[in-house]
């Protein structure tokens, strides 16, 4: 372990703070974001937009770190995976850290301001979403709720973005982005439990307790729904369905290597829905291209 600890001190301490050492974050974000925007855009979304929210999951995932750092930098220090992080690690002061969230935000309020009014207006919620989510850990044990409507408050600024206007359709695909990060999300609360339970930190996967990988397999055949709803709801086609399949099988073996209960494994299947993601964006894309 401290070998770990001594790579991690070797990486810039801003970098890290950020989480750009570690993209896992962005990809979890980037997916959803571009499912969005290609169901607005009917399979052709704007260049613009795809810049502008492409470096704007970029900017307000860095944001979301640094918050969340600042609101864990009493108790990361007593967690074995989260101790060497620069502001318990005293690399970084919390002021510091402060200033760098406030640019963050400032550079994703540039971005929003090259949209339209709708956008512009629904940022706020995400702004709001964003900041509150570090701190609900510490009163309730669905923080990973309140991290799944951050992440999924993508969908309808992209179709705000798009179209200037919010179809009822939509909330499907919002739906199961919340549905699907309170899952992989419960997976990485999973690798830090014992830790958490020690330091009076809450989360879904102590609430879940002994029965958290049947819920979390629930939640992952509810999002599989919510997306298959939503494909037909934007008139996709059976490379979209295709695509869900795939998914399910990453599913599975994501449950696989959870039902070892060794840590490492809660955190590979956490790992491992970068894939999902990905393969129903791979899916939606060509749904698009080959079938209109």
């Amino acid at each position: 372990m401290n070998s770990v600890t001594d790579k991690a001190r070797q990486a810039n301490p801003w970098l890290r703070l950020m989480r750009l050492d570690r993209p896992i974050g962005t990809y979890l974000l980037l997916w959803p974001t571009l499912w969005a925007l290609w169901f607005a855009g009917q399979g052709q979304p704007s260049v613009s937009n795809l810049i502008i929210f492409t470096l704007g999951v970029v900017t307000m995932r860095a944001a979301g770190c640094v918050i969340n750092d600042y609101a864990d930098r009493n108790v990361d220090g007593s967690v074995e995976r989260t101790k060497s992080r620069p502001l318990p690690a005293g690399e970084i002061q919390p002021q510091q850290a402060l200033i760098l969230f406030f640019v963050l935000l400032c550079l994703s309020l540039v971005l929003v301001l090259m949209t339209n009014k709708l956008t512009i207006m629904l940022s706020f919620g995400g702004l709001a979403l964003a900041a509150i989510y570090p701190f609900l850990k510490r009163f309730t044990h669905l923080p990973q709720l309140g991290l799944g409507m951050a992440w999924a408050w993508t969908v309808p600024m992209a179709f705000a973005a798009e179209r200037g206007e919010l179809p009822i359709e939509l909330w499907w695909v919002f739906a199961a982005v919340i549905v699907w990060t309170v899952a992989f999300d419960t997976y990485y609360g999973m690798v830090d439990r014992e830790d958490d339970l020690k330091v009076g930190i809450k989360s879904t996967a102590i609430l879940f307790g002994r029965y958290d990988l049947l819920i979390i397999a629930l939640l992952q055949l509810f999002t599989l729904i919510l997306l298959s709803v939503a494909g037909l709801q934007f008139g996709r086609g059976w490379f979209f369905g295709s695509g869900l399949v795939v998914a399910a099988l990453y599913f599975v073996k994501q449950h696989i290597q959870a039902k070892r209960r060794e840590p490492a494994m809660y955190f590979e299947s956490f790992l491992n829905n970068h894939k999902v993601g990905l393969v129903v964006f791979i899916a939606l894309a060509l749904d698009y291209q080959l079938l209109g």
